[in-house]
């Protein structure tokens, strides 16, 4: 059984952690590659090594994430491959290690293979050569280290307990066959004004929407917490304006391999 195999949710969890990380509308766009010649990674072809533009085929950037993925996964430490609540309330040694936020100093001991640092250099995510001026991240760890963060958030935090409110589908896009995580739709940044002002009820504080990583980062991207929780303080609300839905509309069609 294959380490992805043995641990197929947490792996589910920071291939969706990953994806959202290359929809991020405010990324720096990744610098034109050099053109190579057509051929395969690992079995994925690529005619270049950019990587794909969030707005090309759904199918095609669902293959490309599902293969870095795997590529990144497997070459984790097993105390990441399966972490849960339990192992790190109980490990002092680890959260120390990799207490949060992550920064590529947090990283250092993740000995990543040489393949894998290829293969981001090839799909120009990160820029190691320090003669060259470049937008994107200097090395690996610099570039898994929020990625890592997303991942290892939700798998050490306590169950909320609003869990019982929970989804079978991102209330947004309305995949059911992806991670979810609870969005609090009044922000915890802004709880004390918004009963402070008289916007909401202290009881409606802890209402929550149930989305995937990709629109749970969007939805932050989209307003501040003090539009979030005085404009957009349910999921409808949300999916009334134009812009939430034309993008639900698209990651929605977005689907893993074998699913």
């Amino acid at each position: 059984m294959s380490n992805i195999e043995a641990n197929s949710e947490n792996y589910a969890l920071f291939r969706d952690c990953l994806s959202t990380t290359l929809l991020q509308p405010s990324s720096p766009a990744p610098e034109p590659p050099k053109r190579r010649r057509r051929g395969k990674i690992n079995g994925v072809t690529a005619a270049s090594t950019s990587v794909p533009d969030p707005e090309q085929n759904a199918e095609e950037l669902a293959d490309f994430v599902d293969y870095l993925a795997t590529e990144i996964f497997d070459n984790l430490p097993a105390v990441l491959q399966t972490l849960d609540y339990r192992s790190w309330r109980e490990s002092e040694a680890l959260q120390d290690q990799y207490s949060l936020p992550l920064t590529k100093y947090s990283l250092t001991s993740l000995n990543l293979a040489p393949s894998t640092i290829e293969t981001l250099t090839t799909y120009n995510l990160i820029c190691v050569d320090p003669l060259v001026t470049s937008s994107l991240p200097s090395s690996p760890e610099s570039f898994l280290a929020p990625i890592l963060t997303s991942y290892i958030t939700p798998l050490t935090e306590a169950p909320p307990c609003t869990k019982s409110s929970r989804t079978e589908a991102c209330e947004l896009c309305d995949r059911s066959w992806i991670n979810l995580s609870y969005h609090h739709l009044i922000p915890r940044f802004v709880h004390d004004k918004a009963v402070k002002r008289g916007w909401h009820q202290k009881e409606d504080l802890q209402n929550v929407a149930w989305l995937c990583g990709a629109c749970h980062r969007f939805v932050h991207h989209f307003k501040n917490h003090e539009e979030l929780a005085r404009h957009y303080y349910t999921v409808e609300l949300l999916l009334e304006e134009e812009e939430v839905r034309n993008w639900a509309a698209w990651v929605g069609k977005l689907r893993w391999k074998g699913r």
